[in-house]
């Protein structure tokens, strides 16, 4: 029997073989050898991955070959300024812990009209800090069922309301030479049903029928819905929708939204093209969307999966030979446990901290730090080479994605507690600040999700005297916690819900559409004005950006608890060349102390970074209502 050694240099002698006789002459010079040279290092972990997949098939070497064809393919034509950057980030692989980091999220066409136009927003972008930008999908979609750009008809075409493909490779240039990194979705999970894959496969074509999950009748749909969850119960029950032949197919979210098969090794190795050509376009960075889903197993939720994993660390290992600049962020909205087993240098190196921007707004509502605090402690550490992506909201809603054994051990029932923040957060709760609007509310199973912008859901709408105050100390928390700050363009002036998505038939059964706003250039215009709202955030925001920039203690996303002994009090530190920073935020609309005593490891006083003063601690530390302090307790020369 052949080693696993044997194995690998056996498959590598047959697939470059099969590659080399593919592409013939072209197989030569510089281009080839730095491609081989990264396809040696590489390829035991490609193909460790697929043959953990597909390795049973008699074709498994075919497969493989076609892989590494559709690689080649892809380095083949990767511009020149890309392969420098990619040489670049190979030399400096942890550039994306840097303390200037800091990412901008907006859609294309709500924040600037087109692509064209949104390129004359990069001097605002500087101005704010940002270093990566990512657009919500600009591919082409359709009009009136695109699930905001998610059901992608096209991965090698831009929405023609927004521009060409050009523009948006001209668009990630722009942003490069002025150090702002393009992100863009890769959304591997499902097409729209108006991709030709979908179009050929209802025309009868066996070979794109096989892209999808189609079954003649209802017999293992119903198998399989009764172990998956519905995610959007709202759009159809279950995860399938009928056809019109009377067919059934799979349809995790909308009925729109065709799920690709991935038992078929075909769908890898054509979405694996799809993923170069997105990052030939200038892409840094690839949020890689709904990773939970993408392999199916009867008898199993279908998430979270060993085969979903094993399909990432090969489009990971895809990327290294064929992009090896790109990183991936991993979107799991999932329970924490299965957050993490995304996270990693050979899987996703950078991932949403989903449970972290929950509990921020758990923490508001109750004016309890505990389980944000816990959270801190024991769900924050990540390993080497990776971090997390810190967020107060998102294009999508808010859901309560803490786990329940982490709850009761703070006494807290989950269920319950859910149905308080959903009850607090849409003002179904006496004395609530927050309006928001419920999304996919099921009365069956009591499962609810929150929209609106960090504003309206911060108390701004209804104008609540510590709205402001809400808004900064949410942000001073994602930018002093570890790896990169996420920003929801438009929060940074206090943007509030737009109801007018109702007037939409496109968009009024999806409150989502609440929080996604028109740039609002009044407030904009008001961002210097510290008489303003808008000014009063974005100028707060500006000031904790660049004290972050100058602040070594922030690199990277090590963290240690600090108890404060006061509930209302959330504590931490950061420490690193020597400087150490102690964040404290009091998440209460009243004064808070803190003991002398918890301070006894301190110095007599620390300097507060953000108001630019000495703080006295031996006698404790009194905090202003929702008041965030970053106090250096280095060693200061007199």
């Amino acid at each position: 029997m052949l080693t696993i050694d044997q194995q690998t240099h056996l498959a590598l002698a047959h697939t470059r073989h099969a590659l080399t006789r593919q592409i013939g002459r072209q197989a030569r010079g510089a281009a080839w050898e730095a491609f081989d040279a990264r396809l040696t290092r590489h390829f035991p972990a490609l193909l460790h991955e697929l043959a953990s997949v597909y390795g049973e098939r008699p074709d498994f070497l075919d497969v493989l070959a076609r892989v590494l064809a559709t690689a080649w393919q892809g380095w083949r034509q990767r511009p020149a300024d890309l392969r420098a950057l990619d040489a670049a980030r190979e030399a400096e692989p942890d550039w994306f812990q840097s303390e200037r980091m800091l990412g901008g999220v907006c859609y294309v066409d709500l924040c600037a009209g087109n692509l064209r136009s949104l390129m004359a927003r990069i001097p605002y972008f500087k101005e704010l800090g940002l270093t990566y930008l990512h657009l919500m999908p600009p591919f082409k979609c359709p009009a009136d069922r695109s699930d905001g750009g998610y059901a992608v008809s096209s991965y090698r075409e831009v929405n023609p309301a927004l521009g060409t493909i050009d523009d948006l490779r001209e668009l990630a240039a722009a942003l490069r030479r002025e150090g702002i990194s393009l992100v863009l979705d890769f959304i591997f999970n499902h097409t729209s049903d108006e991709h030709d894959w979908a179009v050929s496969a209802i025309a009868g074509d066996p070979a794109c029928q096989d892209f999808y999950l189609i079954f003649p009748d209802r017999r293992l749909p119903d198998a399989y819905d009764r172990t998956v969850r519905e995610i959007f119960p709202d759009q159809h029950p279950g995860a399938f929708t009928q056809l019109s032949d009377g067919r059934w197919i799979w349809t995790t979210f909308n009925s729109f939204q065709w799920d690709l098969n991935y038992a078929n090794p075909a769908v890898f190795a054509a979405m694996a093209g799809e993923m170069l050509a997105i990052a030939n376009l200038g892409a840094e960075i690839l949020r890689m969307d709904a990773v939970a889903f993408i392999w199916k197993q009867l008898g199993t939720d279908c998430e979270n999966l060993p085969q979903a994993h094993a399909l990432i660390r090969a489009f990971n290992a895809v990327c290294r030979i064929a992009a090896p600049g790109l990183l991936f962020k991993s979107e799991a909205i999932v329970h924490p446990d299965q957050v993490v087993k995304y996270i990693a240098p050979e899987e996703c190196q950078i991932s949403y901290n989903p449970l972290q921007m929950a509990l921020l707004w758990n923490t508001l509502a109750t004016r309890e730090v505990n389980l944000l605090q816990q959270a801190l402690e024991e769900r924050h550490a990540l390993p080497a080479g990776t971090a997390w992506v810190n967020y107060v909201r998102s294009h999508d809603d808010i859901g309560w994605t803490f786990a329940d054994e982490d709850a009761i051990r703070e006494g807290i029932q989950g269920f319950d507690h859910r149905q308080f923040l959903n009850r607090f957060y849409v003002n179904r709760f006496p004395g609530s600040f927050a309006r928001g609007v419920p999304f996919q509310d099921n009365p069956a199973t009591g499962d609810c999700r929150i929209s609106g912008t960090c504003a309206s859901l911060a108390g701004l709408e209804q104008g609540d005297t510590h709205a402001v105050a809400r808004i900064l100390l949410l942000h001073g928390v994602a930018l002093s916690t570890g790896g990169i700050p996420l920003i929801y363009l438009g929060d940074e002036v206090g943007t509030l819900n737009d109801p007018t998505y109702l007037d939409d038939p496109a968009k009024a059964s999806d409150s989502r559409w609440v929080h996604r706003p028109r740039r609002a250039e009044a407030l904009h215009a008001q961002r210097s004005d510290p008489a303003t709202p808008a000014g009063r955030i974005y100028q707060g925001l500006r000031r904790m950006i660049e004290q972050r920039r100058s602040c070594p203690a922030f690199t990277g996303g090590t963290l240690t608890g600090f108890r404060s002994r006061n509930p209302g009090v959330l504590g931490y530190t950061r420490t690193r060349l020597g400087q150490q920073v102690l964040v404290l935020a009091n998440f209460s609309e009243f004064g808070q102390h803190c003991p002398a005593e918890v301070f006894a490891t301190q110095p007599a006083s620390a300097f507060d970074l953000l108001g630019a003063r000495q703080r006295p601690l031996r006698e404790g530390l009194t905090l202003a209502p929702y008041e965030l302090l970053w106090l250096d307790c280095s060693d200061r020369p007199d």
